[in-house]
């Protein structure tokens, strides 16, 4: 199956990037740049991760955010609900393991598109 290319203004963030090649949130990075969208990490403490600037913070950010996928639990999220509200991504994709009821709640009463899906499956079957 032939992956499309994403449109140039399609910009993901990684909240909770990892430079260790083991991690889910670094293989979504590493695919999301391989196939040529504009990745953001968010990371307090790493500079860059593959040659990729980090940004340290939600409040970071600005730049307009198409997707934001979660590699974080609920236990971290939970303190950034309202810097994820107020960054007004386009849609919030839960990863395997980060599903948050209250955070959830908050972007659906916000109007922000999310649901809980692989974001290392929707690439590799076209549907990212």
């Amino acid at each position: 199956m032939q992956i499309p290319s994403p449109p140039a203004e399609h910009c993901v963030a990684i909240l909770g990037a990892s430079p260790k090649p083991a991690r889910y949130a670094y293989q979504a990075l590493r695919l999301l740049d391989d196939l040529g969208y504009r990745v953001l990490p968010i990371h307090p403490h790493f500079p860059d991760i593959d040659g990729i600037p980090v940004v340290r913070s939600l409040a970071a950010i600005t730049e307009p955010v198409h997707t934001l996928t979660l590699y974080v639990g609920p236990e971290r999220s939970q303190g950034m609900v309202e810097d994820i509200v107020a960054l007004r991504p386009g849609r919030v994709i839960f990863n395997p393991g980060t599903e948050s009821p209250l955070l959830e709640e908050r972007l659906t009463a916000a109007g922000i598109p999310n649901e809980r899906a692989c974001t290392l499956v929707l690439l590799r079957t076209g549907q990212f």
